[in-house]
């Protein structure tokens, strides 16, 4: 089941890291061990609607739609646009100058929000966004 919703076009990169996370158990296992987060996303498109996404990197590293999985919550929530996730999925920009330019928002353990960027970067090389 795709992941990505037609509205927000960057939302493709959640299902490479999605596939990213399936096709190598121990890669899988190494990003859990190093992310030990739920991180949510919360994207905004142009037409001013919201999504949400979640990368369960706390226990079984694996990508959904929803803002954490069932009965839990997540420990880092990220909100930006969709066009700035794509560009940061994208290689083109990077978290840390987005946030400092008030583009990305973070809810909860800041210090987990920057344990994301391995993660993204791997989406890079799956999604041609």
């Amino acid at each position: 089941m795709s992941l990505k919703n037609d509205s927000f076009p960057s939302s493709a990169a959640f299902d490479a890291i999605s596939s990213s996370l399936k096709s190598d158990d121990a890669e899988r296992k190494d990003a859990v061990k190093k992310g030990n987060a739920i991180f949510a996303f919360t994207l905004k498109n142009s037409q001013g609607e919201t999504d949400n996404w979640y990368i369960d990197l706390k226990d079984k590293g694996v990508v959904a739609k929803g803002e954490a999985p069932e009965g839990k919550k997540a420990d880092v929530t990220l909100s930006l646009s969709d066009e700035d996730f794509g560009k940061l999925v994208g290689g083109k920009t990077q978290a840390q100058r987005l946030f400092m330019s008030g583009k990305l928002k973070v809810k909860g353990n800041v210090m987990k929000a920057t344990k994301m960027e391995p993660i993204l970067k791997k989406a890079q090389i799956k999604a041609k966004l």
